[in-house]
C-alpha cells in the first residue's frame, strides 16, 4: 500500500493522578485500508500526560515521536472527537500533516474499547464511574441532498444485496476505481457471515464515486419516519440522502439490510456501478457503524 493514514485520539482517560486530576492520553493507530492487511501488524502508539500539558505543542511533539517510531509516516490523520477539533488540527498543521474529522476511525474505536476493558482498570488511580462516562454521542443532523454534479437522473437505480464474507478475500482482484476496506477478522467476522450492501447503478458512476472518495465515508443507515430514506454518514457529522424509500417493498428491503447489518457486527458495504451488467466498480467501500 502506497498511502498510510493514521487515526488519532487525544482525550482524558478514567485514570486520576496524585492530584486527583484525570490523566490525558494520545492514541495513534494506523488505518487499515486493505482487506488483506494483518490487524496485529498495524502501527500503534500511546502516551500519557497530565492535564497541564494539554495543548497543541505537546500533541505535535507526541505525533513527531510516533512518526519517528513508525515504519511509514502518514499522509493524513483522521480524528473523531469534535471538542478536540482545533487542538488536533493545529498540532497536525505544526508537523505538516493534514488532518480530517472522520467517523471512519474503526480501528481506533476498537482499540479504545479494548483499553477501557483491559488497560485502564489495571492502572493506579482508575475510576470505574469515570469510565462509564467515556462515550460521547452527538445529536444527528438533517441529511442533505447529494450535490447536483453527482446527483443522478431517473435512470439511476439501486439495490440491496448481500455477499458472504469469504467473497471479500478476492476484493484486491476486483476492478475498482475508488475503494477502501479493512480486514474482516478485525471486526470478528467469520467467512460465512452475510455482509449486506447497497449497490447504486448510475450513468454518472465515476463522478459519484470520485466525490464519495473524498468524504471520509463512515456508514449507511436507514432513517425511519414519515419519509423513510437511506442516509450516508460522512466526516464528523455530515449526512447525505442516498435514496428515498417510497413504497412498502423497498422499506422492507431496507429493514432487512439493517437487520443483516446488525448480525454482521454493523459491517456493510456501499458500491457504485454504471449498470447491473458491469463487471467493474466505480467505487466500493467496506463500512462499519459504531456500536
Amino acid at each position: 500500500m502506497g498511502t498510510t493514514i493514521w487515526e488519532l485520539d487525544f482525550y482524558s482517560r478514567p485514570v486520576f493522578d496524585e492530584n486527583q486530576k484525570k490523566l490525558w492520553e494520545v492514541l495513534i493507530c494506523e488505518s487499515p485500508l486493505d482487506i488483506q492487511q494483518t490487524p496485529d501488524r498495524l502501527f500503534k502508539f500511546s502516551k500519557f500526560t497530565n492535564n497541564k500539558s494539554v495543548n497543541s505543542l505537546w500533541l505535535s511533539e507526541a505525533i513527531e515521536e510516533a512518526i519517528a517510531q513508525a515504519p511509514n509516516p502518514p499522509k493524513r490523520i483522521r480524528f473523531f472527537r469534535r471538542p478536540m477539533n482545533n487542538m488536533i488540527l493545529k498540532a497536525c498543521e505544526e508537523v505538516g500533516i493534514p488532518a480530517y474529522a472522520s467517523r471512519r476511525t474503526y480501528a481506533l474505536n476498537q482499540w479504545i474499547k479494548e483499553r477501557l476493558e483491559t488497560v485502564y482498570p489495571q492502572q493506579e488511580g482508575y475510576d470505574p464511574s469515570a469510565a462509564k462516562a467515556a462515550t460521547v454521542k452527538y445529536p444527528e443532523l438533517n441529511a442533505s441532498p447529494l450535490p447536483d454534479a453527482v446527483r443522478g437522473d431517473k435512470s439511476d437505480k439501486w439495490a440491496f444485496v448481500t455477499l458472504e464474507a469469504a467473497a471479500f478475500q478476492e476484493m484486491n482482484e476486483w476492478d475498482i476505481a475508488f475503494s477502501e476496506a479493512f480486514p474482516l477478522e478485525m471486526m470478528g467476522i467469520t467467512p460465512d457471515t452475510k455482509i449486506p450492501g447497497l449497490l447504486i447503478f448510475s450513468p454518472r458512476a465515476m463522478p459519484l464515486a470520485g466525490w464519495m472518495s473524498g468524504l471520509e465515508l463512515s456508514y449507511l443507515q436507514l432513517e425511519t419516519g414519515s419519509l423513510p430514506r437511506m442516509r450516508l454518514e460522512t466526516g464528523a457529522s455530515d449526512s447525505w440522502i442516498l435514496a428515498d424509500l417510497k413504497d412498502k417493498g423497498t422499506l422492507q428491503e431496507a429493514q432487512g439490510f439493517e437487520a443483516t447489518k446488525k448480525e454482521a457486527n454493523n459491517v456493510h458495504f456501499l458500491a457504485v456501478q454504471s449498470d447491473p451488467e458491469s463487471e467493474s466498480f466505480a467505487g466500493f467501500w467496506l463500512l462499519k457503524e459504531d456500536g
